[in-house]
């Protein structure tokens, strides 16, 4: 007969294997929470976005931008008509890419997508607007049949163009803030790494 002695060293030798093997068995349960991967998940409408002035010159640029083209659209006879299709293609691109820019800032979407520079992007989109919506409305005043559509296209044309310049200055001011602090964060993280790479230690006062 085994004694109580032997026993319990046989269980304690048991209970120690089935430890040993259990923490090297490849197949242990995870404890690290599980991230969705959906990106567009709990898309809600930013209303304050929509009160702000960028949000107010978004809306306010795909109006007058969709107006230029139903007015230009109008047009059944033009000889030449260079300025028309100019003002045509301008204005349908700066409607189609305005209003999807305004639909990702209203909903949040450029939060969910880091990776892309969002600031940078809407300085771009307004920069080239302004320019183009410019060039084609002084184009289509010069060349233009004085009828009442092209007259109403030239109007907006130029309406359309002062809002784009000012958006274009507020996203420029927008830019050059995200740049600098940008700049700011990636310095300090440049000193942190180089203070930790060299080993050093802050100074403490009651060490002193």
């Amino acid at each position: 007969m085994r004694t109580t002695e032997e026993t319990e060293g046989f269980d304690g030798e048991a209970s120690n294997t089935s430890m040993i093997s259990g923490a090297s068995s490849p197949y242990q349960p995870t404890t690290e929470p599980v991230h969705s991967r959906n990106v567009f998940g709990g898309i809600v409408c930013d209303m304050e976005y929509l009160k702000s002035y960028l949000g107010i010159l978004k809306v306010v640029e795909v109006v007058l931008s969709l107006i230029g083209f139903i007015c230009i659209e109008t047009i059944m006879m033009c000889s030449p008509c260079g300025g028309v299709y100019f003002f045509e293609f301008v204005s349908c691109s700066a409607l189609v890419v305005t209003g999807v820019l305004l639909l990702i800032f209203c909903l949040n979407i450029h939060t969910k997508v880091p990776h892309v520079n969002w600031n940078l992007t809407d300085l771009v989109n307004t920069g080239a607007s302004t320019l183009f919506f410019f060039l084609s409305s002084l184009v289509l005043a010069c060349i233009n049949h004085n009828t009442g559509a092209e007259i109403a296209a030239v109007i907006f044309g130029f309406l359309v163009t002062v809002v784009y310049g000012i958006n274009t200055f507020l996203a420029v001011r927008k830019w050059r803030r995200g740049a600098g602090c940008q700049g700011v964060a990636q310095a300090s993280d440049y000193i942190r790494a180089r203070t930790a790479s060299r080993g050093e230690v802050e100074p403490r006062p009651e060490l002193a």
